[in-house]
């Protein structure tokens, strides 16, 4: 894959920024508007490597590789990357997931494994999600979509990889992002147990990774599948 071309980005700042050119097009762009569009999306090329690097810290840690030998990796002190990533990830336990959601984790991870993948991203979730009837397929079917539809696109973006298969397999970021937003939907329509269907939200609403694509080219957007799954925040 080919890293970003600075003049490509460039051209994409001057393509989004609205307010970059004057009408009449006689008079200077509008320099300050054009830097704060650079700014923004080097923000998001920032978060974005962050997020990479968040991810192969994981794994890391996960293999039991040692914080010195990270932080050599990353040519900073064990205390540095320890400062940066040592704060932990919340672990989800059986007792917070419904049933239902209990399962399609299992067809998670069953896929990340069959395509030897050595991680659980957004592509692996909405697999799981849509590989049988639960609460996140009956959602797709109130807001008109056809859960068979959006597994075999799913499909059709899981990758073969060359892990070996493992115990252990770290979730991305976005996957990470997706079940604590699952969680706050689920607070917010009053269940005590995180269901299929919070997921399938949490995804919809990050919007990144192959799973968010997936669903955006569907026309499902967090907001859309809000109006159909009944309860709404207060």
């Amino acid at each position: 894959m080919a890293l970003p071309d600075l003049d490509d980005l460039i051209a994409e700042v001057d393509r989004t920024c609205e307010v970059a050119h004057r009408p009449g097009g006689h008079e200077q762009p509008d320099w300050l508007a054009l830097l704060t569009s650079a700014a923004g999306l080097a923000g998001q090329l920032q978060a974005l490597a962050d997020d990479l690097v968040e991810d192969y810290v994981e794994h890391c840690r996960l293999h039991g590789i040692s914080w010195t030998d990270i932080g050599s990796a990353l040519g900073v002190t064990r205390q540095a990357v320890q400062q940066r990533f040592h704060a932990p990830h919340k672990r989800y336990t059986p007792e917070m997931l419904t049933e239902d959601l209990q399962q399609a984790m299992t067809h998670m991870k069953q896929a990340a494994v069959q395509h030897r993948n050595n991680y659980i991203g957004t592509e692996h979730l909405l697999w799981g999600l849509t590989s049988e009837d639960n609460a996140a397929t009956a959602l797709l079917t109130a807001v008109g979509a056809d859960p068979e539809e959006i597994h075999r696109a799913v499909g059709d973006q899981l990758s073969m990889g060359a892990s070996q298969a493992a115990e252990r397999i770290a979730w991305t970021p976005y996957s990470r992002k997706a079940i604590a937003l699952a969680e706050e939907r689920a607070e917010e329509t009053g269940s005590e147990l995180i269901g299929c269907d919070h997921l399938l939200f949490g995804i919809a609403q990050i919007a990144r990774g192959v799973g968010g694509a997936v669903l955006a080219d569907a026309g499902l957007d967090a907001e859309r599948l809000r109006k159909s799954s009944g309860a709404t925040p207060a």
